[in-house]
């Protein structure tokens, strides 16, 4: 007897939920970069444009729909005039 596709298409589903950007520990990640953004009085496509990026680059990392590396995270602070130290000692205390 063969399984209904609906069956593999809820498989697949659950398995890409799982991806590490949807972990509880990441989802910490993007309010802290759009606050710092917000805090610093630039939109998405200013602070796009400070980094070499596109808008779209900016709304996915906020949206978490996107992971930021350490390297990125850094020139993201940089651009909103953060320090990254502060910053991932600040988003550490509350993971």
């Amino acid at each position: 007897m063969r399984k209904a596709p609906q069956v593999y298409l809820a498989a697949i589903v659950a398995v890409m939920a799982t991806k590490p950007n949807h972990t509880l520990s990441y989802r910490k990640v993007p309010p802290l970069l759009r606050q710092m953004r917000e805090d610093a009085n630039l939109t998405q496509r200013q602070l796009a444009a400070k980094l070499r990026k596109p808008q779209w680059w900016v709304a996915r990392i906020e949206t978490g729909s996107r992971r930021i590396d350490v390297t990125e995270f850094i020139f993201f602070c940089r651009g909103c005039g953060h320090d990254s130290a502060a910053a991932l000692r600040q988003l550490s205390r509350h993971i």
